[in-house]
């Protein structure tokens, strides 16, 4: 390119960026001319450059689609964003010249830029300097295993949603900033753009009115439920169970309380198929339990059971998902049964330690003493010496390992289910064929256990009390 080409571009760029309004400062034009002396490629554009049309307000073009589309950037909140130092040009890689070229895709790569940054840091031992970016990586690396990462059914050639889709690119805010804030209170709007039904009961939820009717930015939104980067199908039983623990974050003692349920302790094994939160409180249109619709409504209960139990009649909705042994004014009956159960074992265990304690001073003393008092005095039975006896017949002896085993199986099916977050307990149900399985071990081996005891309370009866 001759140099009176190179002189009449520059004077071309300038005269464009004046009409655009932006203002030109002297570094630029020395910069451009020094690059013009020079022979060397221009500097890259500087973001004043590009605010002096974008940064107008109403400044849009019109879309593929035919609607017009926006592209306006408010300056002063866009250096207050965490990209805010950056130029244009660095995400925009496209841009060259002023006025764009025809054709120009407006590419960006938000991955691709924040990884090569994240590599840089590390070659040059700044990781610490720069552990912000690595925590922006790692959730990189979350996104792209998400569904929001995958190809659209509609177009095989995008993405379900990419980083600026939820985050604006140019209002990107530290956390606990005013900024943060704001874009927190708008994500179901920006989320409803694709889902446009979940935001229409999202909005009159009571999580909803808290979010946009008081502008409460600790109120729930999508995120908190369906996670940041790692969102997927709420099909899958790992997101149903993500999305459980998450509702503990808000309700901690809900949480702790369903956990210790028959419902709770299936999830804590890693399996799904039992009701969670939002099986019986719904999802996104979620309401207070005293509100007319909520599902877990005392006139809306039992339908809602009904949902997994078909057969479920009025006593189901006596059960208490959240209820707990140290509350005696909401739940009496819990609270004595429980005492009842603490008495019992600290009885059983008690009078057993004090026997086993009393026969070893037996033992201790009459060994002391130099005692020793057989049980069978088999010198005085010469003739049953070398004999030997079984004590119970075949059938008592089927019995009893019968019952062995049944209360061995009741106790291993149980524990596993009471100890349910801990991974040996996993491996057992796991090993037995799931929480289904076991369940039907545990109610096999309870009622053999129950047979054979009152069988033999019967036979004993029969025995002992003279007819």
């Amino acid at each position: 390119m001759s140099m009176r080409m190179l002189t009449l571009a520059a004077a071309a760029l300038a005269g464009v960026v004046c009409l655009a309004g932006a203002p030109v400062g002297g570094g630029i034009a020395r910069a451009a001319n020094a690059a013009i002396g020079k022979g060397a490629a221009p500097p890259p554009i500087d973001s004043t450059v590009c605010l002096g049309c974008h940064g107008n307000e109403g400044f849009a073009v019109p879309g593929a689609n035919g609607r017009t589309r926006s592209l306006h950037v408010v300056g002063d909140k866009f250096k207050q964003s965490v990209h805010g130092k950056r130029l244009c040009v660095e995400c925009h890689k496209d841009i060259t010249e002023i006025p764009h070229e025809k054709g120009v895709q407006h590419k960006v790569s938000c991955v691709q830029c924040h990884e090569d940054l994240w590599e840089t840091a590390k070659k040059e031992n700044k990781t610490k300097d720069f552990a912000r970016l690595g925590v922006v990586v790692e959730q990189i690396d979350h996104y792209m295993k998400s569904i929001h990462a995958r190809p659209s059914r509609a177009d095989q050639s995008r993405t379900n949603a990419t980083c600026y889709n939820c985050h604006d690119a140019h209002y990107v805010y530290p956390k606990d900033s005013p900024g943060r804030a704001d874009w927190r209170l708008n994500l179901p709007n920006v989320c409803g753009r694709c889902h446009s039904e979940q935001r229409v009961e999202y909005l009159d939820s009571v999580h909803g009115r808290q979010v946009i009717g008081n502008a409460n930015p600790a109120a729930p939104i999508c995120s908190d439920c369906h996670t940041t980067h790692d969102v997927d199908r709420p099909k899958l039983d790992s997101i149903k169970l993500t999305i459980v623990r998450n509702c503990g974050n808000c309700h901690s003692e809900s949480l702790k309380s369903y956990a210790n349920t028959y419902h709770g302790q299936v999830g804590k094994l890693g399996y799904a198929y039992t009701a969670t939160c939002f099986d019986c409180h719904g999802n996104h249109g979620i309401q207070r339990v005293s509100h007319p619709q909520s599902t877990v409504h005392a006139n809306n209960r039992l339908q809602t059971c009904q949902k997994c139990h078909e057969h479920a009649t009025a006593g189901f909705v006596t059960f208490q998902p959240h209820a707990n042994t140290h509350n005696y004014d909401r739940y009496p009956t819990m609270w004595v049964a429980s005492k009842f159960m603490i008495a019992l074992l600290l009885g059983v265990f008690a009078f057993f330690w004090t026997h086993s304690a009393f026969w070893f001073y037996r033992e201790y003393r009459d060994r002391r003493e130099g005692k020793s008092a057989p049980h069978v005095a088999t010198g005085e039975l010469p003739q049953l010496q070398g004999k030997h006896f079984n004590r119970f017949r075949p059938a008592w002896r089927v019995a009893h390992l019968a019952f062995a085993l049944s209360v061995m199986t009741l106790v291993l099916t149980g524990m596993a289910v009471l100890y349910a977050e801990t991974g040996w307990a996993k491996f057992i149900v796991a090993a037995l064929g799931g929480p289904r399985v076991a369940g039907i071990l545990h109610r096999a081996s309870a009622t053999i256990m129950l047979g054979i005891f009152f069988v033999h309370l019967v036979y004993m009866a029969y025995r002992v009390i003279p007819s």
